[in-house]
């Protein structure tokens, strides 16, 4: 017997509403043509499923038996269409710093008004450019300089605002750049070569492992505002730091030449996002 999946939908509702004529209702059906589909059921399976009279409908034994496989039927249907729907829909693979999550959510809820899905990974800049070379990622957003295998475009900058000191430093009100000489500084990326201070390189992406290191008394590192807004941590402080052009600033990075639509929607996305917050 082929499965006849408008017939099993016209036994299911009369079942659940034990009336063909509301079953058709629901169904968009005349109440005929519910009532010629569950009989083709019924002469396939060679079963009868309802009792009929004129007062009442009711569910045979045999229907009662079936009548959970029916909806086991008509709710994998639904999913094959739903998940049909979602391999359908454009995917964007969006690999970024944990930094550009405000970001990245603004990006993502203005795709999805275009009918374009946004699946987020979080992942530092080597992290990133391994997913951009092995296809896993659609783009993503690195610190500059980015790797130059990729094409870039989007730039922003984060201003670095803050200096996260061990919780029990004698700095407890707003410093300046030049406090910094002869301290060790936490250096993202080996970047700001002019500030004063003893510089220390860390991961211009990983701010989790470089707090460790400032709670471990292992150095000072200035931050941006974004970032210590959302740290909880009772062995660190973030005290406000006054140095002229402090930022760190990213790109949008991807693979290749060839720019897709979903791809150049996402750099207008981004671009848009940048520009209204």
């Amino acid at each position: 017997m082929l499965l006849m999946l408008r017939e099993i939908q016209c036994f299911e509702r009369v079942a659940a509403l034990l009336s063909f004529s509301r079953a058709g209702a629901e169904l968009g059906m005349s109440q005929p043509a519910v009532s010629q589909a569950v009989t083709r059921l019924e002469k396939a399976l060679g079963l009868r499923l309802f009792d009929r009279s004129a007062r009442a409908v009711r569910l045979t034994p045999e229907g009662k038996a079936l009548l959970d496989h029916a909806h086991q039927v008509l709710d994998s249907v639904t999913a094959f269409g739903l998940e049909a729907a979602r391999l359908a829909r454009p995917v964007i693979h969006l690999a970024y710093p944990p930094l550009a999550g405000p970001l990245v959510a603004r990006v993502a809820r203005r795709l999805a008004g275009r009918g374009i899905a946004v699946e987020l990974v979080t992942a530092g800049r080597g992290a990133a450019a391994r997913a951009l070379d092995a296809g896993e990622a659609s783009a993503a957003i690195v610190a500059v300089p980015a790797p130059p295998r990729f094409v870039t475009g989007a730039r922003f900058h984060v201003t670095v605002d803050r200096l996260a000191v061990p919780v029990d430093h004698a700095w407890r009100s707003r410093v300046t750049a030049a406090e910094l000489g002869g301290r060790d500084v936490l250096i993202p990326g080996g970047r700001w070569a002019g500030l004063p201070g003893r510089h220390r390189q860390v991961a211009d992406d990983d701010f989790a492992a470089a707090l460790d290191l400032v709670a471990a008394g292992a150095g000072l590192l200035p931050i941006p505002q974004l970032v210590a807004r959302t740290v909880r941590r009772d062995d660190i402080r973030f005290v406000p730091l006054e140095a002229a052009d402090l930022r760190l600033t990213y790109t949008l990075a991807w693979a290749g030449e060839a720019v897709t639509p979903e791809l150049m929607a996402l750099v207008q996305a981004v671009q848009q996002a940048l520009w209204t917050r």
